[in-house]
């Protein structure tokens, strides 16, 4: 390395990693990023969403170079039980604007032209090396890192940890507690080779620039909390389950049995019909929320991205919090420089005031009851969507039955799935009082 001493130090190259070090360096700071992986994004071959307005405020002409797949014009929801879904979906032709909103990404081709515009803003990286531990001097500062690699710490004014949900350095280095299973999701992932038009036609696509999305509730989860998601890439379909690590632990159903009965559900088979799988993944995503949110700030660190729980679950936002969180944080960092203030706990008040201000902090609080009302109402997942199918078939049916008959019929089955109507009341007024 050039230098061993380094205006800052970024852990990681993900999302918040890259964001993080590309804003310091583009203005001007001297910066070393550290990732293990053989190259930014090796550790990730999974589809995912991009959000296009995070990363623009960045680099507003990120369109003409990244590793785009395609922008999501159809967004659905469904509500399975063990042989139907129930959904709703949104579909506009305003999502093929000129500058589209969300686009489905590979986060290895992402990640690592990602971390090309972060070594074109200056910035020095380093792969396939580990950040052992944080260095702090006799007054308990941090100063730098020691990694796996020979010639000891390398120093720093401050480091910034974008390392992802693990946290493992803040955790051996006392920044943060353990991870709680409870408060993070295992998603498990598939990549499943189309042809191009037969995506087109599959999913009633105009071209090959347009996508859909599927969000999935109710027996996809088993009991557990968690859902199911399907991404259009141009070639080929990601498919995957997410479910609480704790929710694992007790049920003991192996993931990949779980996303094996999701792919051969009868909404779900056909649109996977003729595909080659080539690629299986599984990582974990921050579920926590707002109030699993660690100590974000110290002495000479701070932290950015999911190893803050900086995700939110209800809308599936993940990407864009990551990046703005880095963002905000190289914003702050620089601001520090410019006017000489170290990077105390004290100044770094500027970081945790930057969020409180941004929509990060703002959703992750407006939702902070939805994960406790999720793991003590389970009804919401097993019940409810089965209810919803129920009533669905009965009401679409056509059987010589009055339609009064089909009506009592349905509230019948409501009345009885929840045991009596103090019940079903309940389930509303907990899932408005959540989400307000």
């Amino acid at each position: 390395m050039p230098v061993e001493h380094f205006d800052a130090i970024v852990v990681g190259a993900g999302p918040s990693g890259n964001a993080a070090a590309y804003t310091m360096g583009k203005a001007g700071m001297n910066v070393l990023q550290i990732d293990r992986g053989e190259y930014p994004g090796s550790k990730n071959v999974q589809g995912a969403i991009l959000y296009s307005d995070a990363l623009e405020r960045m680099i507003p002409d990120f369109r003409e170079t990244a590793p785009l797949e395609r922008h999501v014009v159809e967004q659905r929801f469904w509500m399975l039980d063990e042989k139907s879904h129930t959904g709703t979906h949104h579909r506009s032709d305003s999502f093929n604007e000129e500058r589209p909103n969300r686009y489905t990404i590979l986060r290895a081709q992402f990640d690592k032209w990602f971390a090309k515009q972060v070594r074109a803003a200056g910035v020095t990286l380093i792969t396939e090396t580990t950040v052992i531990e944080l260095v702090r001097n006799a007054e308990g500062r941090v100063i730098g890192v020691l990694t796996d690699r020979e010639g000891g710490p390398v120093h720093a004014d401050v480091v910034v940890l974008g390392e992802g949900v693990n946290g493992l350095v803040a955790q051996r280095s006392g920044l943060r507690p353990e991870l709680r299973p409870q408060h993070v999701a295992l998603a498990v992932k598939e990549t499943h080779f189309l042809p191009e038009e037969t995506i087109r036609e599959r999913f009633n696509l105009s071209d090959e620039n347009e996508g859909v999305v599927i969000e999935v509730l109710g027996s996809v989860s088993s009991g557990m909390v968690g859902t199911g998601f399907l991404y259009t890439n141009r070639e080929s379909i990601s498919i995957g389950v997410g479910c609480l690590v704790s929710d694992f632990a007790e049920k003991q159903i192996p993931p990949y049995a779980l996303l094996d009965r999701f792919k051969n559900h009868p909404s779900v088979r056909p649109l996977l019909k003729g595909a080659e799988m080539k690629e299986y993944v599984a990582h974990l995503i921050p579920e926590g929320g707002y109030d699993a949110i660690p100590k974000l700030t110290g002495d000479g660190w701070l932290i950015v991205g999911d190893a803050g729980q900086f995700v939110n679950a209800v809308h599936r936002e993940g990407s864009n919090l990551a990046m703005t969180t880095g963002r905000i944080a190289g914003e702050c960092l620089a601001r520090l420089k410019a006017e000489g203030r170290p990077a105390t706990e004290a100044n770094l008040k500027v970081y945790r005031d930057a969020l409180e201000q941004s929509f990060v902090l703002k959703d992750l609080r407006k939702y902070r009851k939805i994960p406790k009302l999720l793991k003590q109402n389970r009804q919401l997942f097993t019940t409810w969507p089965a209810v919803i199918n129920r009533s669905m078939q009965a009401f679409l049916r056509v059987d010589g039955r009055d339609k009064r008959a089909k009506e009592a019929e349905i509230l019948r089955g409501l009345k009885t799935a929840r045991g009596n109507w103090l019940n079903v009341a309940a389930d509303m007024v907990k899932v408005a009082r959540a989400w307000r």
